[in-house]
């Protein structure tokens, strides 16, 4: 998701990821009681019980604060059975600390992508993307196009997170104009930009699990391709069948009045697409992610006040000094709703923005998950549920089909996949070695779930990103996020028939442990 420039930040994340699972604080007690299965699971049979709750009495208003709560009190009952096991207090908050600060790069990328909408919204580059895509796209190879585009941009730049808020928000813009439904519109944008957060080699899952699993990034993304490749080329030739099916009746007949109102309301010029091109050179020149988008949206601000003076007046209610006026403006929509008013009604919720105020829900729901997934690490509950199953796992395929479960139990629990990747990888790298199977197998099980399921889980730090930054709700687009479904299902697959499963030969593993030791 996050895109790292260099060997050291790498093992930075790598070094406090270790240290997450690893540390041990010194007010720890001598004497600690191992969780049963049934105390490990107690926490989260609770927090189920509470998420139903509020889907049923809440409806579509959860993350407004409901979930926030059921996640808070459920590491509650997880940091009582903690203490009940002989945790100290300060080792449970040690614990729910380093969770949090794991996920505080994720925050603060989360508060400049709001500010980057509001300042690309004034600026008029998500109206000019919108509008030269519509005339562009054909309606009936929209989904197949959002598909390529998404797959294309976060190849070259390492990082989904970036795809969605950028190509991806203009994307559903036009989406919306044609008269798709935002699900599976978002759905596509999803499946492409998760494509190539997987198979970019910019990209930190990308590069941490094959640390994990114990082989290099360049073996793990070769042998990616034996489930990646058909997973994308199933997700591709459904869009294309969905987007020669889709009833257009709805959405054609609004094009050309979308077109006029934001041509008559914005200057559409090309000149525009200086502002993305600048933001994905940047990031593909391997610059960190928040100095990237923060220039992305500074830079959008700049080219708001050139080419929409009368969008800068509008916004800032200010027509005096325009210099104050940009001051205004720009400041208004870095932290603030913004909405630019045409005369088409449909065309308005287009250009409709919340910036980092809109952001802050989500950052709450990420805090709130992460103390639930640092408590549930404090007292190794987590572990402990993980372990109970690799028992079952007695051929090929039922422990990579294992492997993926646990992936995507932890993205539900933990809320985070990086330690969705970090925690079966540590688990399972002895069991897939003791049974002669290389660890590119592991790797690419652990990217084939790990780091695509959590887009599919609305409490998860990326689940609930994306839906802010698309403003789709995540069950929305879930059904729709194809690649992300299929590309689980098809390592389970490839495993269960052994297609192309490396193993090592006899004497290999032995010359191996000779080297090693």
């Amino acid at each position: 998701m996050r895109v790292f420039t260099n060997r050291e930040d790498k093992n930075c994340i790598l070094a406090c990821l270790f240290y997450k699972f690893d540390h041990t604080n010194r007010t720890m007690p001598d004497r600690i009681k191992t969780p049963s299965l049934l105390q490990s699971f107690i926490p989260i049979f609770f927090l189920i019980t509470l998420l139903g709750l509020n889907v049923y009495f809440f409806g579509d208003d959860t993350l407004s604060g409901a979930n926030q709560l059921a996640l808070i009190l459920a590491a509650t009952v997880g940091g009582i059975i903690a203490i009940y096991l002989g945790y100290s207090w300060e080792h449970v908050l040690d614990k729910v600390v380093s969770s949090i600060s794991a996920a505080m790069p994720s925050m603060l990328i989360l508060l400049l992508i709001g500010s980057l909408a509001g300042t690309w919204l004034i600026s008029g580059v998500v109206p000019s993307l919108i509008y030269y895509g519509l005339k562009i796209l054909h309606p009936k190879i929209f989904l197949f196009a959002t598909v390529v585009i998404c797959c294309l941009v976060s190849l070259a730049t390492g990082s989904s997170w970036s795809t969605v808020a950028t190509i991806g928000v203009a994307l559903l813009g036009i989406g919306n104009a044609l008269g798709f439904s935002p699900g599976i519109v978002a759905g596509a944008i999803v499946s492409g930009a998760y494509f190539g957060d997987k198979m970019s080699p910019l990209s930190d899952t990308t590069n941490l699990a094959p640390a994990m699993a114990g082989t290099d990034l360049f073996t793990h993304i070769r042998y990616m391709t034996i489930t990646t490749g058909p997973s994308i080329l199933i997700t591709l030739v459904i869009f294309f069948v969905l987007g020669f099916t889709y009833d257009f009746s709805g959405g054609q007949a609004d094009v050309s009045s979308t077109l006029i109102a934001i041509k008559a309301t914005f200057n559409i010029t090309p000149w525009l697409f200086i502002v993305p091109i600048v933001l994905i050179t940047v990031i593909v020149m391997k610059m960190p992610p928040l100095p990237a988008i923060l220039l992305g949206a500074l830079l959008g601000g700049v080219f708001a006040v050139i080419f929409q003076p009368h969008i800068v007046e509008y916004v800032s209610g200010c027509n005096d000094l325009y210099l104050k006026s940009s001051y205004l403006a720009i400041m208004k929509s870095m932290f603030g709703e913004v909405s630019v008013m045409t005369d088409d009604l449909s065309v308005n919720e287009l250009l409709r923005t919340k910036g980092m105020a809109g952001m802050l829900n989500t950052i709450w729901l990420i805090l709130s998950a992460m103390i639930f997934g640092g408590v549930m690490d404090s007292a190794g509950m987590l572990t402990r549920i993980t372990q109970s199953v690799i028992r079952f796992a007695k051929s090929t395929g039922s422990l990579v089909a294992t492997t993926v479960g646990t992936c995507f139990f932890f993205n539900l629990t933990a809320s985070d996949q990086y330690i969705a990747i970090v925690v079966p990888g540590r688990m399972f790298s002895k069991t897939y070695r003791d049974r002669g199977l290389k660890p590119e197998l592991l790797s690419r099980t652990l990217e084939d779930s790990g780091t695509v399921t959590s887009v599919l889980v609305p409490w998860n730090t990326c689940g609930a990103t994306q839906s802010a930054v698309l403003g789709v709700p995540v069950l929305s687009f879930a059904p729709y996020a194809f690649f992300n479904i299929i590309s689980p299902l098809m390592a389970i697959f490839i495993a269960s028939f052994n297609i192309k499963i490396r193993r090592y030969a006899d004497d290999e593993l032995e010359k191996e442990e000779g080297i090693s030791n």
